[in-house]
């Protein structure tokens, strides 16, 4: 397993390239269409903010 750490925008960055790289599929891509929604929806939704 791996840790990364992202900013707000690099978090940003990586959804949005994410969901481009799924809309350049086909349906003759299909485990891809799936590994790539499956690495999606592990990535936060909102930034979470340490209290500090």
């Amino acid at each position: 397993m791996y840790t990364i750490e992202l900013q707000a925008d690099e978090l940003q960055m990586l959804r949005s390239a994410l969901g481009c790289y799924l809309q350049a599929f086909g349906h003759n891509e299909a485990d891809l269409v799936k590994a790539a929604r499956a690495l999606l929806m592990k990535l936060p939704q909102e930034i979470e903010t340490k209290a500090g």
